[in-house]
């Protein structure tokens, strides 16, 4: 997953927040007159997701900021917040309103073939992953990358801390990432994760062969009141999904994989027995 932070006080917070904007469009959407649903169907979305930009359970990306500006005469107001929300961001871009939605949702099911997810990642592990994917790039800005990530994995040691079901392609076990001790550390950590009562951690193992998330990494996202989301990701992009049809074949696909992993006691096992493979490499 891409970097970033969660919480209060992390790297970059902006002085107004997705709440402002919530408050601000509906201050002008009474004061113009217009009913949410009346709002909707102007921009091309239901009247209950202009409730939920409104109560920033949603964060309505650019282009519909737009047309809010447009419907509501407001002279590029909502763009400007929109952007500067965005930008002021220690993620990503395509990742940043991903990462958002992650501090709301009660659950979280994420599949990942090729990587730890970063809510599950150690230090080590994401220092290795930073270096290994921006080789170019100074160090500082990569360590400023593992710092922010480091935060966002806070959130599951949080009290409100969502439900996150992990599926791990067997790759993630067997391709070292970092040294011997940062692979071992890592699983190390997952293990201890699953062992509690937040986290849940299947391995997908080579066994399996085809399965139906092939194609990349998966998130999807429930809430207490409002729609699930997905979210896709690829080399330096990343799409969050919310439209109903295309959610409900998300979520289907990681249940279609869910059904092909190992159970939850064999997966902690294949993991606790990669980590020590990898613990007898360092003493090597």
């Amino acid at each position: 997953m891409a970097s970033g932070g969660s919480g209060p006080g992390r790297p970059g917070r902006p002085k107004i927040g997705w709440e402002f904007f919530g408050s601000e469009l509906r201050r002008r959407r009474e004061a113009a007159g217009v009913t949410q649903q009346e709002l909707g169907e102007r921009v091309f979305c239901s009247g209950s997701y202009i409730g939920q930009f409104e109560s920033a359970v949603r964060k309505p990306q650019l282009e519909l900021a737009r047309r809010f500006d447009e419907e509501l005469d407001t002279d590029g107001y909502f763009s400007r917040m929109c952007e500067e929300l965005v930008n002021s961001s220690p993620f990503a871009d395509y990742f940043a309103e991903a990462a958002e939605f992650q501090t709301l949702a009660t659950t979280i099911c994420t599949y990942s073939p090729t990587l730890v997810p970063g809510l599950l990642q150690t230090e080590g592990y994401a220092r290795a992953v930073f270096r290994a994917a921006q080789p170019f790039r100074p160090a500082e800005r990569n360590e400023e990358g593992v710092r922010s990530r480091m935060a966002r994995a806070r959130l599951l040691t949080s009290p409100t801390a969502p439900e996150l079901w992990a599926i791990l392609d067997e790759s993630i076990l067997r391709r070292p990432i970092g040294s011997d001790a940062d692979m071992a550390g890592q699983l190390r950590h997952i293990a201890e994760l699953a062992k509690g009562d937040r986290v849940l951690v299947q391995v997908l193992p080579f066994s399996a062969r085809a399965h139906a998330l092939l194609e990349g990494n998966l998130t999807v996202m429930t809430f207490v009141d409002a729609p699930p989301v997905a979210y896709v990701e690829g080399p330096f992009s990343g799409e969050l999904l919310d439209d109903p049809a295309v959610v409900g074949k998300c979520e289907a696909s990681f249940d279609h994989a869910r059904a092909s992993a190992l159970s939850p006691d064999v997966s902690l096992a294949m993991i606790e027995s990669a980590a020590k493979e990898y613990e007898r490499g360092c003493e090597a």
